[in-house]
């Protein structure tokens, strides 16, 4: 089943995904993880750290498996179809989960710089994603808001329907 580190870290996406960072507790993570507390405390110092590592973990995975799904698409319009449909290929997958980042946003406290940081670093990085495919940044942030919307609204509505309906912009957006 993996090191304890990978254990911890699998177990708090879990628990994350299923009651949130504010209602999940270190020692449940141990608990459902089967590591000593002491091996949970030679890894991360706090809960805060954990959540650090949590999200670095999720933003790899997450680029990877975007780049992975988009990898095939040829030309600008279908690379960004692809990054939608990618969207709803995770919504299968996750049902309807949403951002791991946002719903951390959500629980942390405004002040919380260490958790906020990583979050903007990703989120900076998914808007950069499309800046780079796009090379209009006026463009590039209207299709960024279109995807950050649709991301939100899936998870809401536990549907697809406006990540279809934004395929359908794009293709009016971009030649």
């Amino acid at each position: 089943m993996g090191s304890p580190r990978e254990r911890i870290v699998e177990t708090t996406f879990e628990l994350f995904a299923k009651q949130g960072y504010n209602s999940t507790g270190i020692n449940q993570i141990i608990s459902d993880a089967h590591v000593a507390k002491a091996s949970f405390y030679q890894h991360f110092k706090s809960k805060e750290d954990l959540c650090v590592e949590f999200l670095n973990i999720r933003h790899q995975y997450w680029f990877n498996e975007l780049h992975h799904f988009t990898s095939s698409a040829k030309g600008v319009q279908s690379k960004v179809i692809s990054a939608f449909d990618f969207l709803i290929y995770m919504n299968k997958k996750e049902h309807f989960r949403g951002c791991s980042f946002l719903n951390i946003l959500s629980e942390i406290p405004a002040d919380n710089i260490k958790i906020l940081s990583v979050i903007q670093s990703h989120k900076t990085d998914l808007r950069n994603y499309f800046s780079e495919l796009l090379e209009d940044h006026i463009l590039s942030d209207h299709i960024y808001m279109l995807f950050e919307s649709s991301i939100i609204e899936s998870q809401l509505f536990k549907s697809n329907e406006l990540i279809e309906k934004s395929k359908e912009i794009i293709t009016n957006l971009i030649p």
